[in-house]
């Protein structure tokens, strides 16, 4: 293919692609010309001041002042558009002589803003647009800015104080958690960021796309990235949406997870293990752990050839012969998948080394600095050009070969490389990492960003949807962030774990601030969770032992509390008992909603509560977690944490295995330093319930399929692991009667399962064993009698 044919292929599909089309103008829609409004939402204009403003529907506040388009408009006009993934809509459109123009749409479903800017080149010649900024607005919360915060990418930081955010930015008062939601809802050809700053004792808000380089034809229209604006009475509800919104626009349909197992930290057969280390590690997984939800075993760096050069070796179309795999990789696979398990193994999909022989003929392959040297950067290597169709090829051959060779799962490191841009490791905060340093691709009209989501396209393709794709990681540089979503199943959200000095505090960090994408648009992945008290991984030295048991646990129980991708990197066959009981009661992963209380309060959020209602029966958990390292005292009051404040509680201490006094009102404990509490909680009733189980640390929500009262009696459902002892741990017997257990019986009489009541030695509980060599779900009945 020809450069030239390239190219007009390439302005035919851009300027074929459109977002929303557009229904002609409609004079008399039955509202002030200046206005459109939804059940959230009223935006209205000002001629005198040509300026926009934003108000909430239901209580008529005016929460975004002086909404200012970046454009030289002359007239505003409304509009009935449509949209093929929110419908339709009425629109504000803002445009100037040449055609440019910014709209404003509010769609019936939705509780934001979407604006989105259109811009057109009216010269002779192609033009260059590094960056747009659509508009800038003011932000009233009805508080003085002093009082407010911003939470973003960054952290939770003073609005004058957040260097910028990429994606999203939460404007927001903490004790109220009223708050403004602004984020990017596409990151296609531009990488959005969101900046905040103080102007007449209100927080600005600036949004820009930067491109680094979006070309422009003579009389050619662009329509650039959606942004969107929305108030809300508690902001993490408003960032859940903003998730949900971002999901609907991407059509994403997330894919089923299992705990995983990654080679690289371990202290034993670190880095990328050995064949025959690995064949054990997966027999000792099929049937230690696997029932209990540890389903991948991933190959990291190092199994792969090539020379040394800057970084990894990235020969990933053959094995390392002097490394740990002589018999190449399918052998393992095969090994792996015979024990039930998915093969997972780690490559660099966009980046190789320049310098290296097989390359030396395909110096065209590689991006190019603006000095013509190939785009190098520090451990990243060199950047493909991934717009050269020999490039696209070579990416879908080695992504083919791994799969052929038996790998369903893959984990793809050093993301950022496929945007063009520098390593500027550990990126959190924008910083500015001058995007576009480069010459144009091998395809010009195609942005850095765009060419990168082709590439995961590719991969994508050359595997089929059976492969599961995480990404790795944002923090080498977060133009990989938006850039990657809608088209991986999970990212790792953080640096690798402790190199900013954080220890055990980095993936949750940054889990905790971006938790609602997790299980919404991808699964957040916080990189392994250590369990082994000593030993330094064979493979990064910044991986050491975790210390003690109470210590191993805060971790795990954080990720399986808040829902995210559990995975593990200890030699296992080498964990005692206790620390396997750590991974056993955490891996699996729940289906309900989990969010962070304190989450606009502290930095890294010290409570969190999960609540699942699907099996008909409200199962809450709170999950407190003391980070620092001195003693803390967490709490807060049942209303803050979305329970009732004037419910009274039963309550179970998971770790402890004992009950609480019930709550009321609101809690606190002292926690030592570096440990957590997960607590089971129900609303007190008037017979026995069922407060908690034993299987997993959500103590229920997993495996209490259904429960019922009737007759005085309670009967339930309970998915049991075989070999594992299942209790039930149930409150109530002194409530509304002095309850006697008459009877246990297993409904059906499953074979090879027994029940035991055990002694009742705790005032008001009673404990229930199920016991089965296999695993199934077991019916079960208990009748008492006052």
């Amino acid at each position: 293919m020809t450069r030239l044919f390239v190219l007009v292929l390439s302005i035919v599909t851009l300027f074929n692609t459109t977002l929303w089309s557009k229904v002609p103008p409609q004079r008399n829609l039955g509202q002030d010309p200046g206005s459109i409004s939804n059940s959230f939402l009223v935006m209205n204009y000002n001629s005198k001041a040509r300026s926009f403003w934003l108000s909430t529907t239901s209580g008529k506040k005016v929460f975004v002042k002086d909404l200012v388009p970046k454009a030289n408009f002359i007239k505003v006009q409304k509009e009935a558009v449509s949209d093929p993934a929110f419908g339709k809509g009425h629109a504000l459109i803002a445009s100037n002589a040449d055609g440019s123009l910014v709209s404003f749409t509010l769609f019936p479903s939705q509780p934001f803003l979407f604006i989105r800017q259109s811009i057109k080149n009216a010269t002779s010649g192609t033009v260059d647009f590094p960056k747009l900024s659509p508009v800038s607005f003011l932000l009233d919360l009805g508080k003085p800015v002093t009082q407010l915060k911003t939470l973003g990418t960054g952290g939770l930081l003073d609005p004058d104080k957040n260097p910028g955010s990429y994606v999203f930015l939460t404007s927001v008062d903490p004790v109220s958690r009223n708050g403004v939601v602004t984020g990017w809802l596409t990151n296609e050809k531009g990488s959005g960021v969101v900046f905040s700053t103080i102007k007449n004792n209100l927080i600005e808000i600036e949004p820009r796309i930067e491109y680094g380089h979006l070309r422009l034809p003579a009389g050619k229209t662009e329509k650039t990235e959606t942004l969107l604006i929305g108030y809300f009475d508690d902001a993490r509800l408003g960032e859940e949406q903003f998730a949900e919104a971002i999901a609907k626009q991407q059509n994403i349909k997330l894919k089923s997870r299992t705990a995983v197992y990654c080679t690289w930290y371990a202290e034993k057969n670190g880095g990328a293990g050995t064949e025959s280390g690995t064949i054990e590690l997966a027999s000792f997984i099929k049937n230690q752990l696997k029932p209990f939800g540890l389903g991948v075993l991933q190959i990291d760096d190092q199994w792969q050839a090539g020379n040394q050069y800057n970084g990894p070796h990235r020969g990933f179309d053959r094995v390392d012969p002097k490394g740990g795999y002589p018999n190449g990789m399918t052998t393992t696979a095969k090994a792996i998948k015979q024990d039930g398990l998915t093969a997972g193994i780690w490559w660099m999909p966009f980046s190789r080394n320049h310098q290296a022989p097989e390359f030396k003929d395909h110096q065209d392959w590689f991006a190019k600095r603006t000095n013509g040297k190939p785009y190098e950067t520090t451990w990243g290597g060199t950047s493909l050009d991934l717009t050269n169709p020999e490039v696209q090829h070579h990416i879908a051959d080695y992504a083919s070969r791994m799969h052929q060779w038996g790998y369903d799962y893959f984990k793809m490191d050093g993301l950022w490389t496929g945007t063009v841009t520098e390593q500027i490791y550990i990126n959190d905060g924008y910083k500015n990492d001058s995007i576009g340093n480069s010459m144009p691709l091998f395809n010009p009209l195609k942005t850095q960003i765009e060419a990168f989501r082709d590439g995961l396209r590719i991969i994508r393709k050359a595997t089929g949807e059976d492969v599961f794709l995480s990404g790795c990681c944002v923090s080498q540089n977060m133009r990989s962030f938006g850039a990657s979503i809608g088209l991986v199943n999970s990212m790792r959200i953080g640096p690798d774990f402790n190199h900013d000095g954080q220890s055990i505090r980095t993936g949750a960090i940054r889990a905790s601030r971006l938790y609602f994408l997790n299980g919404r648009v991808w699964w957040n992945d916080p990189d392994p969770s250590m369990l082994r008290e000593r030993g330094e991984s064979t493979a990064d030295n910044a991986s050491k032992g975790i210390g003690s048991l109470t210590r191993a646990r805060l971790l795990p129980s954080f990720v399986a509390v808040s829902g995210q991708f559990f995975l593990s990197s200890d030699w296992l066959p080498d964990l005692p008992l206790d620390r396997l009981e750590i991974m056993k009661r955490c891996m699996a992963s729940h289906k309900g909603t989990a969010r962070p209380v304190d989450a606009f309060d502290k930095t890294l959020p010290s409570i969190w509560i999960a609540t699942d209602k699907k099996s008909g029966t409200d199962r809450n958990v709170l999950g407190l977690y003391n980070w620092e390292t001195s003693p803390q005292k967490i709490g807060t009051s049942l209303s803050r944490t979305g329970l009732k404040d004037k419910t009274t509680y039963y309550a179970f201490d998971f770790w402890a295995n004992k009950p609480l006094p019930n709550l009321s009102g609101s809690f606190a404990w002292e926690l030592p330093s570096e440990s957590c509490k997960v607590i089971a909680v129900r609303a007190k009733s008037n017979h026995p319930v069922v407060v908690s189980t034993s299987q997993h640390i959500t103590q229920g929500m997993i495996d209490l399929v259904k429960e019922d009262w009737a007759g005085e009696s309670l009967s339930g459902a309970s998915k049991i692991i075989g070999g594992d002892r299942y209790e039930l741990r149930i409150a109530g017997m002194n409530d509304g009667g002095n309850w006697k257990l008459s009877s246990a019986s297993l409904v059906g009489n499953p074979k090879g399962v027994s029940i035991e009541v055990l002694p009742q030695v705790e005032k008001g509980w009673l404990r229930v064993v199920i016991k089965g060599q296999e695993s199934q779900v077991v019916k079960w009945k208990l009748k008492f009698k006052k």
